[in-house]
């Protein structure tokens, strides 16, 4: 990367180090993990995190360290469906296996060389029995002893730790108020952690790349799902791999919990992290659980500057009329936009004769980012809901270099005489656009 190009990534992850400064974050990984290659790295962005002002509780897995320690003691992984069941023996090898990982991990964000992207980070990172677990008792006739889920997080202190500005590491494990421990699934532990902190974003790191998962028919964006399509998604046996599916069943959980954000990214992918988080349309699988990550709404007076940088280079190549700032603040009530993160990506607008009964559709734009996604034509559908509720009988628009769009979503050619005899008056015969009609 040239310097220019250094400076433009960092103008465009600037907004989301202001966005994401002070908010809560949940961070789960697992065993697999921390046994890539590149799990430094990703502990340094961890901590790249935190210097951005982001406040964060990891929660780890310890899966293949556990099954790795009872093969050495010579015992077998028992396991009811995905569900590990664990005896005394088997709970002697997790506290192995998990605080060994553990204190790897805190080796790790204790790294302070000058070398280092944990240079000068000095970061201080607390846990402790903060998780309350209960076991899961007798399930299908089988006794998982061991195995517990969680029962409470101590999520006042919790919140303590935070606000002092340490890292909170959560290990699998939780404790019960008799004194017994507990091994419990790491993705329950962040669920949970996530939605009693009422945390911003939930993040969940996985083995496989959600990239690559293959969506349900009408499943949304590839990158972001609702709640609700994920569900669909998630009733589709075939569409993602048996082992992650409780894990976005998790994610699922922590939406409906009130977390707002779920991120699912690949635990392969070197700076996932920060891809999900710092651009805009991230590297992984968003699940949201309200509509203001992307929603289609009238316009307002703060959407006029975001209007304007979507329009103005349409204008300089001529495709649309300029317009100025004055004139789109007097016009602004009669646009929509579609708005992605904070971002205007799309605006269109419905100028009505009701004398007419004609309405213009005008001013149609998608940034180029997002094109041939259907934006366009579901602004198109907005106005036409719109336009009938006023009374009118058909919509008009004039284009130069679109027109066959128009055609396919059932316009019509016309001529200047087909439109209102105001708007008709205002035809500038040099552009020489075309007239196209649509009967609602």
């Amino acid at each position: 990367m040239n310097a220019t190009d250094f400076i433009a990534a960092l103008r465009a992850a600037a907004p989301y180090a202001h966005a994401h400064h002070g908010r809560v974050f949940v961070i789960a990984f697992g065993g697999e993990a921390a046994e890539q290659p590149g799990f430094d790295a990703f502990l340094y962005d961890v901590a790249l995190l935190h210097s951005l002002g982001v406040k964060l509780v990891l929660v780890h897995g310890a899966r293949p360290q556990i099954d790795a320690m009872l093969t050495a003691q010579g015992l077998a992984a028992l396991y009811q469906g995905d569900l590990r069941v664990t005896d005394r023996a088997a709970l002697e090898c997790v506290k192995a296996a998990v605080g060994s990982l553990r204190m790897g991990i805190e080796a790790r964000l204790s790294t302070g060389l000058a070398s280092t992207p944990m240079g000068g980070a000095r970061l201080r990172v607390l846990g402790g029995n903060l998780v309350t677990a209960k076991p899961v008792g007798v399930r299908n006739g089988v006794d998982h002893q061991f195995t517990g889920e969680v029962r409470r997080v101590d999520v006042d202190t919790l919140r303590d730790v935070l606000q002092d500005d340490r890292i909170v590491l959560l290990s699998p494990i939780g404790y019960s108020p008799t004194g017994e421990i507990f091994n419990l699934r790491a993705e329950e532990v962040a669920t949970a952690t996530a939605a009693a902190l009422k945390a911003d974003k939930l993040v969940l790191v996985l083995p496989s790349d959600p990239n690559q998962w293959r969506l349900a028919e009408d499943t949304g964006d590839a990158g972001q799902l609702s709640l609700a399509e994920a569900e669909v998604l998630l009733a589709s046996s075939d569409h993602v791999p048996e082992e992650d599916r409780h894990v976005i069943e998790a994610a699922i959980r922590a939406g409906h919990a009130g977390v707002k954000r779920v991120h699912l990214i690949g635990q392969q992918t070197d700076g996932v992290l920060l891809r999900e988080l710092y651009t805009r349309d991230g590297e992984g699988l968003m699940l949201y659980a309200d509509s203001a990550y992307e929603a289609t709404r009238d316009a307002t007076i703060e959407d006029v500057g975001g209007i304007l940088s979507l329009i103005q280079p349409l204008e300089v190549s001529g495709v649309l009329v300029p317009r100025s700032r004055e004139q789109l603040e007097l016009e602004i009530e009669h646009f929509n936009v579609i708005v992605r993160d904070g971002l205007v990506i799309a605006c269109c607008a419905l100028f009505p004769d009701l004398p007419s009964g004609l309405g213009e559709f005008a001013c149609v734009a998608v940034h180029p980012d997002y094109h041939r996604a259907g934006r366009a034509a579901a602004l198109l559908k907005r106005v036409e809901v719109e336009a009938r509720r006023l009374g009118l009988k058909r919509l008009f628009s004039l284009t130069t270099h679109s027109p066959h769009w128009f055609i396919e979503h059932g316009f019509q050619p016309d001529t200047v005489e087909a439109l209102p005899m105001a708007r008709a008056a205002l035809y500038n015969y040099q552009r020489n656009s075309k007239v196209l009609i649509k009967t609602l």
